[in-house]
């Protein structure tokens, strides 16, 4: 998630000439043209990254490597997971034609804990079977990265703050026979509030950022032996508020826009793995859909109307 807001802050801090185009929050800004400039750059940047953002808190398979219910009470499972995709860094400055230049590309992880607990085992054939699904987003906080805050009233073990997750999974077929197993899940995942900057102490840029999603997912899964194999698609929703306080100049005074962000996305996705009994070893590649967001900046190397390739792994323990 730092990896993510950090540009937000790097443009917020450079932008220098006016853009031709204005986002409507910064419309009202009279101060300066380049306190406008920044103020676009800002917004344009958080709703580019926000859905990645989203996706690699959600992923695919809301539990990798399967597709039927557990099978009732007393069945189990828990992964230590890890969702990733590549995100495009941009440079610090826009440029006189609302550019903003690549500066690096790198692969985003983000681990979290995932598990499921059997709640109904439905009818003989898994029709109607039940799960509870849960989530735990691992998000460092000031006690691992000084330069950042993490809300205080999050939830936090030692240096690690905690996203939460919860949802239900319900059977459609158990897979017995030829017939693959088949669920829907439906869960809901948040973020605690993540800030960057304090003006106070004479930094020129803070902000604040949230992140709720609620994703819906069908799956199908089959075994071949000791091999299982996944395939889904699904819809996301991606909800949440910024709050950005910048300079127009180093003279100036601070000002503060505010964003509500909600998007949303669709998603495929492929899971394969090895079931060793009590263990399995699961990996996923999937896609999540692009949308054009009509943005004012243009950020070299970046496409909002492209889709967003992602990966995840888990090891996977249960009963």
């Amino acid at each position: 998630m730092r990896q993510l807001v950090l540009p937000v802050a790097a443009v917020l801090l450079l932008g220098k000439s006016p853009l031709i185009a204005q986002n409507a929050e910064c419309s009202s800004l009279t101060t300066s043209d380049n306190s406008r400039q920044t103020c676009n750059a800002a917004i344009d940047l958080t709703r580019a990254y926000h859905p990645i953002a989203g996706l690699l808190v959600s992923g695919g398979n809301p539990l990798l490597g399967s597709g039927p219910s557990m099978g009732g009470l007393g069945k189990f499972a828990v992964s230590l997971r890890a969702n990733a995709t590549h995100v495009v860094v941009p440079e610090l400055a826009v440029d006189g034609s609302n550019n903003v230049a690549q500066s690096d590309e790198l692969l985003a992880p983000a681990p979290l804990i995932e598990g499921a607990v059997g709640l109904f085992r439905g009818l003989p054939n898994g029709l109607l079977s039940l799960d509870f699904l849960g989530s735990l987003q691992l998000v460092p906080n000031e006690k691992l990265v000084s330069d950042i805050r993490v809300d205080p009233d999050a939830p936090r073990v030692g240096p690690v703050s905690l996203g939460l997750g919860y949802g239900g999974r319900l059977g459609l077929f158990g897979g017995s026979g030829a017939l693959p197993g088949v669920s829907v899940s439906v869960m809901r995942r948040s973020v605690p509030q993540v800030g960057f900057g304090d003006m106070a102490a004479g930094d020129d840029f803070a902000a604040d950022v949230n992140l709720n999603a609620t994703n819906i997912r069908l799956v199908a899964s089959t075994r071949l032996a000791v091999l299982t194999l996944a395939a889904g698609a699904g819809w996301s929703r991606y909800t949440g508020d910024a709050v950005a306080t910048f300079r127009g100049s180093a003279s100036a005074a601070p000002e503060t826009v505010s964003l509500h962000l909600d998007q949303r996305r669709k998603v495929i996705f492929a899971d394969a793995g090895l079931d060793l009994r009590f263990l399995r070893i699961v990996g996923e590649i999937g896609r999540q859909s692009g949308r054009d967001q009509q943005l004012v900046t243009n950020f070299q190397g970046f496409d909002d109307t492209k889709g967003t390739t992602f990966f995840s792994a888990a090891l996977r323990f249960g009963f």
